[in-house]
């Protein structure tokens, strides 16, 4: 879809290029058959040049090209006008570049919402002190999570305060769904607990954005088709506890730094296993955690998240691979997210990490 609009943009460019040459004599054009003055034609050239400004960052995917984009097709309209009987066809192609504008403003907009919050949230204080992280921080946890957080390269330095996850990956409802290709971008603070979550994907090839909005214990999930036209929407205190499995997920999974918060009581199990309450305000998730002989995370369970399809919690998982060092730390870098329902599993969301930084101190 990107390529094919690139492609129509530079194309109707061109076209653009036919009024100012008739304007100025440097080529007969029949099609045209009222006479177009020179300062008309500057403006048939302004045109062309806004467009091929658009068709360029558009490609660059510079979140602004939809300026660009309008501007173009306002000029280009009123000069179909104009030459209406020989540039009329011309509306087309403005219509469709108008609804991909329109479509990237509200993308645009509904994302910047997300990004103020973001922002007023880097202004959290620090939940834990600013030194590093010590042998005698992680002495009192059980010995496996002490190794992983040892495995994981977090000792000795900094503590995590926030965090910023990127990843890229696939998404469906059910085994019947297609999948959904997409990109996130994350950021967790630990000081109130909130997870500011941001998707875009692409559905049956129109363009979807997600924002999960977890803070101190209250979520909402909002997805609109083209960031305008409400999908699917969720809250609620069922969602609240889902979240609140998914935000000490992410503790477990991306910051293991993390695991020493007091919120977290431990027990440990059998076969390098442990399990783990997180409670915050007020609600209390269960979760097993599952290490490898060599101290990594390999899995993540909990019977505390919320299927809505199933209108009930069902068992939920999330097995780890692919361990990697991303920004000085040693971090799975593939994860899977599985629903148990009583007659099969479902994995319906595959998650590959390309980006983590922690202790942000700006929006980026």
């Amino acid at each position: 879809m990107r390529i094919v609009l690139i492609i129509l943009v530079i194309i109707h460019a061109l076209l653009h290029l036919v009024g100012f040459a008739k304007a100025f004599g440097i080529a007969e054009i029949k099609q045209l058959t009222e006479p177009i003055p020179k300062t008309t034609g500057l403006f048939w050239l302004l045109a062309f040049t806004l467009f091929l400004v658009t068709a360029i960052l558009f490609g660059l995917k510079n979140n602004y090209w939809w300026i660009a984009g309008l501007l173009a097709v306002i000029i280009s309209q009123l000069l179909i006008i104009y030459s209406w009987q020989g540039a009329r066809f011309g509306t087309n192609i403005n219509v469709i570049i108008l609804i991909a504008c329109i479509g990237a403003y509200t993308s645009w907009s509904y994302y910047g919402n997300y990004k103020k919050e973001v922002i007023i949230n880097l202004r959290q204080a620090p939940y834990f002190s600013k030194d590093t992280l010590s042998e005698s921080d992680i002495q009192p946890l059980p010995l496996m999570v002490a190794n992983y957080i040892r495995y994981s390269g977090s000792v000795g330095k900094p503590k995590v305060n926030n965090f910023r996850l990127e990843f890229t990956g696939n998404i469906r409802k059910d085994e019947k769904s297609g999948w959904m290709p997409f990109t996130s971008l994350q950021y967790n603070f630990m000081g109130i607990p909130t997870r500011l979550f941001f998707l875009k994907a692409v559905m049956k090839m129109l363009p979807v954005a997600g924002y999960h909005r977890f803070k101190n214990g209250h979520a909402f999930m909002d997805i609109r088709l083209f960031s305008l036209f409400k999908v699917q929407f969720q809250d609620g205190s069922a969602m609240d506890i889902a979240e609140t499995v998914t935000f000490f997920n992410d503790m477990c999974c991306m910051a293991p730094a993390t695991l020493i918060d007091k919120r977290i009581s431990w027990k440990e199990k059998e076969n390098n296993a442990v399990t783990a309450i997180f409670t915050n305000n007020g609600i209390s998730i269960t979760a097993d955690l599952y290490f490898n002989d060599i101290g990594a995370l390999v899995n993540f369970t909990s019977k505390d998240r919320y299927a809505a399809d199933a209108g009930k919690q069902l068992p939920w998982a999330t097995p780890l691979k692919d361990y990697a060092i991303l920004d000085g730390f040693k971090l799975a870098g593939y994860a899977e997210t599985i629903y148990t329902y009583p007659d099969r599993d479902l994995c319906y969301g595959t998650f590959k990490l390309t980006s983590v930084k922690y202790n942000c101190t700006a929006f980026d």
